[in-house]
């Protein structure tokens, strides 16, 4: 079903011939989800959300800007009529052809930045070495369906005719809480989970209570000594 896609893929990835950068023109469709996405060395630099009915920019806020001229999603919203119309003619031609899947390889979780208790931080889901595109991501937190704070970016082509998804999940860590990354694909026969806990290593009190109680009974004893000494000089 996704084989529409792949060949569009293959057709625009390149290198740009003044530079030593990588440009590439993502636009791809099936019959319940459509990509259209410009990238540069592995970067979104723009992609149409069309469940939101917009494009998006992909740059970060820390480097320049990059402008797309009016029209862009006008055009994405073209173009994957026509894809889809080209993706009809595909499959009747190839009917016979099973569909061809490769399952991801086993996905990795793990923090954005190190972590703190009650500090907002990002947990990572990376997904990658599977086709067709996309793979479903769900994230659960003790066991609970968790959907606030997720994100996904669209599918990224690997070299080898494979895709990389990367799924992202804002969090405020606490001691012991279980996060769990579920991925979703049809080359799987079920879900590939993988967990992360919250643990945070506390600093050690019970070298400080000790230090903190020979003190006091330090300076117990010499009170009991000046006591007792001034006593005996009395006595004399």
């Amino acid at each position: 079903m996704m084989k529409m896609l792949l060949l569009i893929l293959c057709c625009v990835l390149g290198v740009s011939a003044d530079s030593q950068h990588e440009d590439i023109r993502i636009m791809g469709c099936s019959d319940l989800d459509g990509e259209d996405m410009f990238g540069l060395d592995s970067e979104e630099l723009w992609y149409a959300d069309f469940s939101k009915g917009e494009g998006v920019d992909g740059t970060p806020p820390f480097i320049d800007p990059v402008t797309f001229e009016e029209g862009f999603y006008s055009r994405a919203v073209a173009n994957q009529q026509v894809c889809k119309s080209n993706l009809d003619i595909d499959r009747k031609g190839n009917k016979d052809m099973p569909p061809e899947t490769v399952a991801p390889t086993s996905p990795m979780i793990y923090p954005r930045n190190e972590v703190q208790l009650s500090q907002q931080n990002t947990l990572i889901c990376f997904v990658t070495g599977f086709y067709p595109a996309p793979v479903n991501v769900s994230w659960t937190r003790n066991g609970e369906h968790v959907t606030q704070g997720t994100s996904i970016n669209v599918p990224y082509p690997n070299k080898e005719g494979t895709f990389t998804q990367i799924s992202r999940l804002a969090f405020v860590p606490q001691q012991g809480d279980i996060y769990s990354c579920r991925v979703q694909h049809p080359a799987l026969s079920g879900l590939d989970t993988r967990m992360w806990t919250v643990e945070v290593q506390q600093p050690g009190v019970g070298p400080a209570v000790f230090c903190g109680v020979g003190l006091t009974l330090g300076l117990l004893g010499v009170a009991a000594g000046t006591f007792f000494l001034i006593k005996g000089n009395e006595c004399r």
